[in-house]
């Protein structure tokens, strides 16, 4: 483990870079700005292989139009011109996406220096203070995002939030992972364990049904390739509904790269997953690998609450109350 300065903000604030290593060899390197992995590397046949999409300076996560690797809040996805009434009271949330409110803002947590609270040879906890009125959202509410390097190359992340007044809550991880460093995904075969999805319209909302994924482009109960019966525009953004039972982790995907050099198994306490394939990314900011990122050069599978459930009357509540914590895990597993 070792903590470096990644840069300074315009007020001075230092934004800090923690490096995990486990034994197996896996490194992870964790900012303090959006609480983002930067990068993720793991042991494979081959030798070491990158498997998330990053930026080699502060200046691409202050510009992160992408949301690459930052944990997303207070709430993940759209919600409908920003609107959430609680106990008969409406809150105006700021508009970052047309007249919508998305991930948490024009300033969510995304784009915020957290603290390091703790941290060692293979996890960092880092925490947030976000106040009453923070983006429109009510309460204060504070926030810790936990990153665990496990054996022998998986990335842990458990997040938590308490509040001291009535608001919403629903943090997402946004990684875009690529099996095949520096080619498209779109070869990239998937599995996710969904019988629905929440269909959304053209402004990206869901209109409150669940729709089944049989006879649609959004089957994969059984594992194929991304770019398999579609036509090449062709593009995913979408919300799986999950097949669970309790309320412990349960396995949602797997993505395993062309030939089946390496898998992903994603398992999270979530009742949703997106996916996101990349196809709005381009740009000339450069990546790690010294390219920039050109479209579906990687894809999200990101954990969450339903999507605009604060104005969906039929969907599970993000709501969170005092005295409440909020608590999400989600483990990103990686197998040769």
């Amino acid at each position: 483990m070792s903590v470096h300065p990644f840069g300074r903000l315009a007020d001075g604030t230092e934004i800090s870079e923690i490096r995990l290593t486990n034994a197996a060899g896996a490194t992870a390197s964790i900012l303090t700005f959006g609480a983002a992995l930067r990068d993720l590397v793991v042991p494979v046949s081959a030798g070491p292989r990158r498997v998330v999409l990053g930026y080699r300076d502060l200046d691409g996560y202050l510009d992160n139009r992408r949301f690459i690797g930052v944990t997303v809040g207070r709430h993940a996805s759209r919600i409908a011109h920003g609107r959430v009434t609680l106990d008969g009271v409406t809150h105006q949330l700021s508009l970052n996406d047309g007249p919508h409110h998305l991930h948490g803002g024009r300033n969510g947590f995304w784009r915020k220096p957290w603290t390091i609270v703790s941290v060692d040879e293979t996890s960092v906890t880092l925490a947030l203070d976000s106040p009453d009125g923070d983006e429109g959202y009510p309460g204060k509410l504070d926030v810790t995002c936990t990153y665990r390097l496990l054996e022998p190359a998986t990335i842990a992340i458990e997040m938590t939030a308490t509040t001291d007044a009535p608001t919403i809550v629903s943090l997402a991880h946004h990684s875009y992972f690529n099996l095949t460093p520096g080619k498209p995904i779109r070869d990239h075969v998937l599995q996710v364990d969904a019988d629905r999805i929440v269909p959304f319209g053209p402004d990206m909302l869901p209109s409150g049904d669940l729709t089944p994924v049989a006879g649609t482009p959004y089957d994969f109960r059984s594992p194929h390739a991304l770019a398999e019966g579609v036509a090449p525009e062709f593009s995913y953004d979408c919300c799986f509904v999950l097949n669970r039972t309790g309320d412990g982790p349960v396995h949602a995907a797997r993505l395993t790269a062309p030939q089946g050099s390496v898998a992903l198994d994603v398992a999270t306490t979530e009742p949703c997953l997106v996916l996101y394939d990349g196809a709005g990314l381009g740009g000339d900011r450069v990546g790690l690998d010294g390219a920039p990122h050109g479209p579906h050069a990687g894809l999200c599978l990101e954990p969450m609450r339903f999507p605009d459930n604060p104005n969906q009357p039929t969907f599970p509540s993000a709501r969170l109350d005092p005295g409440e914590t909020y608590r999400q895990v989600t483990e990103y597993r990686f197998t040769v």
